[in-house]
């Protein structure tokens, strides 16, 4: 259930991310060097969390 929810959670970041970027906004106006980076990062982020849990749950398939 865990590894379900961080692909979850990843695909949120990834949103939140192009949010970012987009609307150069993250709870207070953002310059737009600053929302850029920011925007990368949730967007890297969130692709390494649905990277690992897709990960995690080939291998509990495979033990099985």
């Amino acid at each position: 259930m865990f590894n379900w929810l961080s692909i979850l959670a990843g695909f949120f970041y990834i949103l939140l991310g192009f949010f970012i970027i987009l609307k150069l906004w993250f709870f207070v106006p953002l310059e737009a060097t600053i929302a850029y980076m920011l925007g990368t990062l949730m967007i890297l982020y969130g692709s390494f969390r649905i990277f690992r849990g897709a990960k995690r749950i080939k291998q509990f398939r495979n033990e099985n």
